[in-house]
């Protein structure tokens, strides 16, 4: 048996290549094939592969502490890095934990929510992704295949409407806020009373559900729901936020909404398994001693490659670049919606998704990602509808931004010539 074989089946990918090496926007596999990375392993690696100032981070605290238990001691990474980013948080968060992944941050930020409120109920939205363990696989609602065949899920758990306009009932954007905001009034008087209700979960612009960011006055009014009724508001920025939008977080720099906990993960370290929770003191200081943990959590090297990346978005005016070449983007995009069968190009910063319309066959953005590797380019799909999202590092350059859009245009062109011809074959 291969070394390929002995990997678990249930883990899907891309495609069966091997990477070898990865370098700013580009990796390299062993068959020597370089490719433009617009997946930055699904938002991860926010300054390209290998950014060298993290690298420098990395190797220095690798020659002097690797790992500190945060249940045995302090270690000095950690005090370092929540001294620099607690005044980068939505005010008034003020209080932080330190976990692995992003499935644990969810985990921890509903374990908090709980315990702080006394109350078992959480409020999702259609069409999120909040993890893959048994407690988030039972928050997400992107696609079935992440729960099926592995229940019984967690209990108190309502799902409401995402405002997503182009698959919602309304004409526009305002009816949209309007009718999804209701439907969450109603499941607060029909599912989950508020005396039952400790939060409401939500992913300011949904990742895996298609890209799609919410509204700004749907946001505002959550939060003023969420005040009314005595319940927390956690914003799951595990891939759209340390930048992706352009500002740091979300929440606050898109919505100017302060969330009662915040949740990070993906690319806070710059690849190396960092995530976090940040929230108020008021809300953690309920919680005792040993309540909270993990072996791994605030790994010494991890924070080390975090304190490094914030270092590096100050420094390189990352989030400049972002809205720059996020701007640089869109208008390729919105000129390639009108050569191919498009229904929705959106997004903002460097988190971006083309949307097609249902005249294409299914499986298509599967294979528009396939060929866009042969041609050189990472690229993923997204969402139960046929949907490319576009996640480039976030000091892309604009000529890696135009070749990722040649690239595109040239994948496009092939598929839908192969499909037309296709359907001329059935005719």
């Amino acid at each position: 048996m291969s070394a390929k074989q002995s990997i678990a089946r249930g883990v899907g990918r891309l495609s069966n290549m091997v990477l070898a090496k990865g370098k700013g926007s580009f990796v390299w596999n062993t068959e020597g094939q370089k490719l433009l990375d617009f997946t930055c392993g699904i938002g991860v690696t926010n300054l390209g592969h290998c950014h060298p100032k993290v690298t420098a981070a990395v190797q220095k605290q690798a020659e002097t502490l690797v790992h500190g238990q945060v249940g045995v001691a302090y270690h000095a990474p950690m005090l370092k890095y929540a001294e620099a980013l607690l005044p980068e948080l939505p005010k008034p968060l003020d209080s932080l934990f330190f976990a692995s992944t992003g499935a644990e941050a969810v985990e921890n930020a509903v374990k908090l929510a709980r315990h702080a409120t006394g109350k078992p109920n959480i409020i999702v939205f259609q069409g999120g992704f909040h993890g893959r363990t048994l407690g988030t696989m039972s928050l997400t609602t992107s696609k079935t295949i992440y729960s099926t065949g592995f229940g019984p899920l967690l209990g108190g758990i309502t799902t409401v409407p995402f405002p997503y306009l182009v698959h919602s009932p309304c004409a526009d954007e305002g009816s949209c806020v309007a009718h999804c905001l209701a439907e969450l009034e109603l499941a607060l008087k029909q599912r989950t009373a508020p005396s039952d209700t400790a939060a409401i979960l939500i992913e300011p612009v949904m990742g895996e559900g298609g890209y799609v960011p919410a509204p700004k006055a749907f946001m505002q009014q959550l939060r003023r729901i969420c005040d009314a009724n005595n319940i927390l508001l956690i914003a799951d920025e595990v891939q759209c936020g340390f930048g992706r939008t352009g500002s740091l977080f979300a929440i606050d720099g898109m919505y100017d909404v302060s969330p009662d906990i915040l949740v990070m993960a993906k690319g806070i370290a710059n690849g190396y398994p960092l995530s976090a929770i940040a929230s108020r003191r008021e809300l953690t200081d309920k919680q005792p001693p040993g309540s909270m943990g993990g072996t791994y959590a605030g790994n010494a090297v991890a924070m080390a490659a975090a304190s490094a990346t914030l270092e590096a978005f100050h420094e390189e005016a990352v989030l400049a670049n972002t809205r720059t070449r996020g701007e640089q983007l869109m208008r390729g995009l919105e000129r390639l919606k009108n050569k191919y069968p498009v229904l929705d190009v959106r997004g903002v910063g460097l988190m971006q998704a083309m949307e097609f319309d249902a005249t294409v066959a299914p499986g298509t953005a599967a294979r528009i990602c396939q060929t866009c590797v042969d041609k050189g380019m990472l690229l993923l799909s997204t969402s139960t509808y046929e949907t490319l999202r576009f996640i480039p590092p976030l000091n892309v350059s604009a000529d890696e931004v135009e070749l990722g859009l040649d690239i595109l245009d040239a994948a496009l062109g092939e598929v839908f010539r192969a499909e037309l011809r296709d359907v001329r074959k059935v005719a």
